[in-house]
C-alpha cells in the first residue's frame, strides 16, 4: 500500500513505486495501482514467483520494506507499507520470537524457585530445568527434520514440507513444561523421601526409581498415545503439533527423567541435596516427605510409652 497524501502528483508516485518493485528479484508481475476514492492512497499487488510461505517470498517482503525507506522514488512524499498473508506471518513470527526468551525465563525461573522449595536443593531443580530445555530442543529438532527438511516425511504422512509455524516453539514450551515437571516430581520426590528417611544416595535412587518408574511410564505412554492420535488428522498444523508433543514426551520421560536424571543424581551423591543454610532458613518448609508428621507420631508414641510405664 502506498500512502501519498502529501504528494503533489499521487499517480506519478504510484507508477514510480510500481516500477521500482518490478526491478526487485523474485517479482513476476506488479498489478497497476488501485487508488481509493480520494486518489491519495493506492494498493499495489505484487506477484512473486514462489509460494507465499517460502523463504524467497519472505525475502521479497523484507526487500520491499528495506527499499521503502530510501530506494523507492517517492521524494519523501509518500509512505510504502507492505501487507498480505506473508507479511502478516512475518510480523507475527517476529513478535513470537521476541517473546520466546522472556517466556522461557519466566516459566523456567518460577519452576526453578518452586522446585528449590520442594526438594530443598539447588542442583536438583537446575538439573530439572536443563532436562526440560533438552527435551524441548530435541522435539523441535525432530519436527524440523521431518516437516521442514523432509526426513521420513513419507512414513509420517507429510505431503509437503515447509517452514515450521511460528507458534510451535511457544506452544511446545508450555505443554512440555507441565508434563516434564510432573514426571520430575513423580520420580525425584520419592528418591528424596527415601534419602531423608535414612537411605544412602545410591540406594535412595534405586528405591525411588522402583516405586515411581511405573507411574512415569504409564503417564508417558498415555500421553504419547493421545498426541500420536493427532498425527492422523488431515490438517498439517494439527499433525505437526501431535508429532512434536509425542516426541517431546517420549524423549523427556524415557531419556531425560528415567535415564539421565538417575545417572546425574548417582554422580552427584549427597551433593545433589545441598542447600545453603541461610537459604534453608529463609525458605518455607512444605514438608513433602511428611517428616513433621513422622516426628509427631514418634513423639506421641514416646509419650504413650511413658504413660504406660507410670501406670
Amino acid at each position: 500500500m502506498v500512502d501519498a497524501k502529501g504528494a503533489g502528483d499521487p499517480d506519478a508516485v504510484f507508477d514510480g513505486v510500481g516500477e521500482d518493485i518490478k526491478d526487485l528479484d523474485n517479482v513476476v508481475n506488479v498489478a497497476p495501482a488501485q487508488p481509493n476514492k480520494a486518489g491519495d492512497t493506492a494498493t499495489i499487488t505484487v506477484i512473486p514467483d514462489s509460494k507465499p510461505s517460502s523463504v524467497t517470498t519472505e525475502d521479497l517482503v523484507h526487500d520491499i520494506r528495506d527499499a521503502a525507506g530510501s530506494d523507492f522514488v517517492t521524494d519523501g512524499e509518500a509512505d510504502v507499507l507492505v501487507t498480505g498473508a506473508t507479511a502478516m506471518n512475518i510480523d507475527v513470527s517476529q513478535k513470537l520470537n521476541d517473546a520466546l526468551i522472556p517466556y522461557l525465563v519466566l516459566v523456567v525461573g518460577l519452576a526453578f524457585l518452586l522446585l528449590i522449595v520442594v526438594f530443598r536443593s539447588i542442583l536438583v531443580p537446575l538439573k530439572a530445568a536443563l532436562g526440560f530445555l533438552l527435551s524441548v530442543l530435541a522435539a523441535l529438532g525432530a519436527v524440523v527434520a521431518v516437516y521442514q527438511w523432509g526426513w521420513l516425511s513419507g512414513l509420517m504422512g507429510v505431503e509437503e514440507t515447509g517452514p515450521i509455524m511460528s507458534m510451535m516453539p511457544i506452544f511446545m514450551v508450555g505443554v512440555v513444561f507441565g508434563l516434564a515437571m510432573d514426571y520430575e516430581v513423580f520420580l525425584v520426590t520419592r528418591i528424596r523421601e527415601a534419602h531423608v528417611h535414612g537411605e544412602q544416595p545410591g540406594q535412595a535412587i534405586v528405591t525411588g526409581f522402583k516405586y515411581s518408574a511405573r507411574v512415569v511410564t504409564a503417564a508417558a505412554v498415555i500421553m504419547i498415545a493421545v498426541f500420536s492420535g493427532f498425527m492422523g488428522s488431515s490438517d498439517s498444523m494439527v499433525k505437526m503439533i501431535g508429532f512434536g508433543l509425542a516426541i517431546a514426551v517420549l524423549f523427556d520421560a524415557f531419556v531425560v527423567r528415567m535415564a539421565i536424571v538417575p545417572a546425574v543424581l548417582a554422580l552427584l551423591g549427597t551433593r545433589a541435596w545441598w542447600l545453603p543454610k541461610w537459604l534453608d532458613r529463609a525458605l518455607p518448609n512444605v514438608d513433602v516427605e511428611g517428616e513433621g508428621l513422622a516426628a509427631h507420631d514418634a513423639g506421641k508414641d514416646e509419650d504413650d510409652s511413658r504413660e504406660l510405664v507410670k501406670a
